[in-house]
């Protein structure tokens, strides 16, 4: 493991900036917007356009990397990213910043695509679990710092736009001089939703959910914060403690549902995670006891993504991991476009606690139809489960799924070319014995 990550240093460091970028833009965006006197609504619609060029994204960089190869590929859609968020600055306009959060979604799908084929690549199957943990912890504390960055300059100048645009560029540096080979990458083959469904009904139902928490925490968290009155350096430790939540709780998480099921894991969290964000909307709290509470909100919610995704492989061959795999991203994707303008339209509507409460809304939703799905379908066994990682919301971690064995795939593929070669065989038996009777 550790003669891994000495290779993909510069990879790992390349992606720690940019998810310091990712972090600082999207919270930036959302405190300036408020400043600027955007509705809430209007707020929430400029955001949804990261995740909706994170999707279209997810469909066509596979075909750019396919033809110009993964540095090029990286290299023109981290330039274009960089100067996304520098137009954004210049041109104040609702407009404007919706198609230039398409830009950056669409552009972020295709550095994801990148890093994380270049790491499936880098390790072998036994090692495949641990490196996708470091990465997305990795992921985790940069989406974390970015908060925190927040505090070097006001948001209401170019400073900060500037500073998020320079981390995206020094990001390319170590990436384009690795010298680790870049990896043969093959498009992924999707999965039906509805065939996904029939096998694992809440591991869909529930990334989609998840997807629309993660779109209104993270393209919201901001707005709600600054309309609470919250000074700049407040509101970089609020979306802070959603990222940190999510960083300590998924360990225990996932050792838990190991040993007591996914879907009893997914049903606690949702119900207390449901308790937790009604309270936080009727009981306005401040300092050290907001951050726990906001903390636990997002320590409940954010390693959803990972339980989910894990309770679906439970319930797949090794060969249909990674076509439902990305399959599952889009969900993921699709839900976080349409989180973001619901939950500024319930704030627009009932007032700024709604955010909360729509956190509340979404959780106890799951939890029902966790209850109900526990109750009418069996659960895996605990010998078919797949191992859990740490997972988070990346647009293409399936990439770096550690349940898919290539060996067992290849098996299976191997097994199903000697069951051809002896049915081909028993055909030519039988068409023999067929002309000798007929002589």
């Amino acid at each position: 493991m550790s003669s891994i990550i000495t290779n993909c240093w510069a990879l790992l460091l390349g992606m720690g900036l940019i998810m310091l970028g990712n972090g600082l833009q999207g919270t930036l965006l959302g405190v300036r917007a408020s400043l600027e006197n955007f509705s809430t609504t209007v707020i929430g619609l400029v955001m949804s356009g990261y995740f909706l060029g994170l999707i279209f994204g997810c469909n066509m960089v596979s075909k750019m990397v396919a033809r110009v190869g993964h540095i090029r590929t990286f290299a023109a859609l981290a330039s274009l990213a960089s100067t996304s968020i520098l137009v954004q600055a210049v041109f104040v306009d609702p407009l404007v910043w919706w198609a230039m959060r398409f830009i950056t979604g669409f552009s972020y799908a295709g550095v994801y695509v990148v890093a994380e084929s270049w790491l499936n690549e880098a390790a072998e199957n036994n090692a495949r679990g641990k490196l996708l943990s470091f990465y997305m912890l990795i992921s985790l504390g940069g989406l974390a710092g970015g908060q925190l960055l927040l505090n070097l300059s006001s948001p209401s100048g170019f400073d900060l736009f500037v500073l998020t645009s320079l981390l995206i560029s020094l990001a390319v540096i170590p990436i384009l001089l690795s010298v680790t080979r870049a990896p043969q990458y093959e498009a992924m083959e999707n999965v039906s939703i509805s065939q996904l469904f029939r096998v694992a009904p809440l591991g869909v139902f529930g990334m989609l959910l998840n997807g629309m928490m993660y779109g209104a925490i993270f393209s919201m968290g901001a707005v709600y914060a600054t309309e609470a009155g919250m000074s700049v350096k407040d509101v970089s430790f609020f979306m802070g403690a959603f990222v940190l939540g999510g960083f300590i709780f998924q360990y225990p998480l996932g050792w838990m549902s190991d040993a007591f099921g996914r879907r009893r894991v997914i049903i606690c969290c949702c119900v207390f995670g449901a308790g937790i964000s009604f309270f936080a909307m009727d009981h306005a709290t401040t300092g050290l006891p907001l951050l726990a509470l906001v903390a636990t909100i997002g320590g409940l919610t954010t390693p959803l993504y990972a339980l989910c995704s894990v309770h679906t492989n439970d319930f797949l061959t090794p060969s249909q991991m990674v076509a439902a795999s990305g399959t599952l991203v889009l969900l993921s994707a699709t839900g976080a476009a349409l989180g973001s303008p619901l939950t500024a339209m319930a704030m627009d509507v009932f007032g700024p606690q709604s955010f909360y409460g729509s956190l509340g809304v979404m959780l106890s939703v799951v939890a029902v139809f966790a209850l109900y799905v526990y109750v009418r379908r069996a659960s895996a066994k605990p010998a078919e489960r797949s191992e859990f990682v740490i997972m988070t919301a990346s647009p293409l971690t399936a990439t770096l799924n550690p349940n898919i064995e290539l060996e067992e795939i290849e098996l299976a593929h191997e097994e199903s070319i000697e069951d051809i070669h002896a049915s081909i065989e028993k055909l030519a038996d039988t068409l023999a014995e067929d002309r000798q009777e007929a002589q």
